[in-house]
């Protein structure tokens, strides 16, 4: 009786074994619509389950994913891709991803006038720094930022903390599933390499299900210097949209 006990068990045990290691993925190939060339290093996002990769140098890629889920694909120079999956594609196998090159106007750039006169220790004070403070509140995760340093900067992040915004309770009540997603976001090491080379915000508001301007909004009603969201690439704007959720948490709950 024991012996058949045994049986059965390791029977158990290979088939969840097997079904763990059978878990469903899907794998394509991105291309150029136009030219069907292969694209490398497209980014990838499972938005669904917060998972990320990238393509190869043959435009290759295989990522988890169930019926259902929604991939997103980005890439420098080409309009951004949702992909639905189906039974079909994860039953057949790979499948071709067309993405389609954008047109691009480049822009004036007007270039500041620093008078620079080749010696490091007179133009590195020539250079304009910008000076954004974070405060640190005890009980609370992480600073507030008050922008320069002034009388009234300190003034302006405590009424940000005894006077919640109404914006941002609009934004995180309304957005709860979504911002929940930030802490598998924070710990997938792929999709943060992802974010950190990126700074348009768009796999950012794919992902939390938000508007270009709303990113913005709550890192100003979060008490973020207009320099910060500026000229932060999307990994910081993602851990900082982060910080102020679990402080808006922790205040919403008091």
């Amino acid at each position: 009786m024991k012996r058949i006990l045994f049986y059965i068990a390791l029977i158990i045990g290979i088939t969840s074994f097997a079904q763990d290691n059978n878990s469903e993925a899907v794998s394509g190939k991105v291309l150029n619509a136009a030219t069907d060339q292969t694209l490398e290093n497209v980014h990838i996002v499972n938005l669904s389950q917060v998972i990320g990769t990238i393509t190869d140098d043959s435009g290759n890629f295989n990522i988890p994913a169930k019926v259902n889920d929604t991939l997103y694909f980005s890439y420098i120079g080409y309009k951004p891709l949702r992909v639905r999956v189906t039974n079909d594609w994860i039953k057949f196998g790979e499948v071709k991803i067309k993405m389609t090159e954008l047109g691009i106007a480049l822009e004036e750039v007007v270039v500041a006038d620093v008078q620079l006169t080749g010696y490091l220790e007179i133009d590195a004070k020539r250079i304009p720094i910008y000076n954004n403070y974070r405060y640190s509140i005890s009980g609370l995760n992480s600073g507030y930022e008050g922008g320069s340093k002034q009388p009234g900067a300190v003034n302006k992040v405590l009424g940000a903390i005894f006077n919640p915004a109404d914006f941002l309770y609009n934004i995180f009540s309304k957005r709860s599933k979504e911002l929940r997603k930030l802490r598998k976001m924070k710990k997938d090491d792929e999709i943060r390499n992802l974010l950190e080379t990126k700074f348009d915000r768009a796999t950012l508001t794919a992902l939390l299900q938000v508007e270009r301007l709303d990113i913005d909004e709550i890192l100003r009603n979060c008490n973020y210097s207009i320099d910060f969201i500026k000229f932060a690439n999307d990994l910081q704007i993602l851990d900082a949209i982060s910080e102020c959720y679990e402080e808006y948490k922790i205040l919403d709950r008091k």
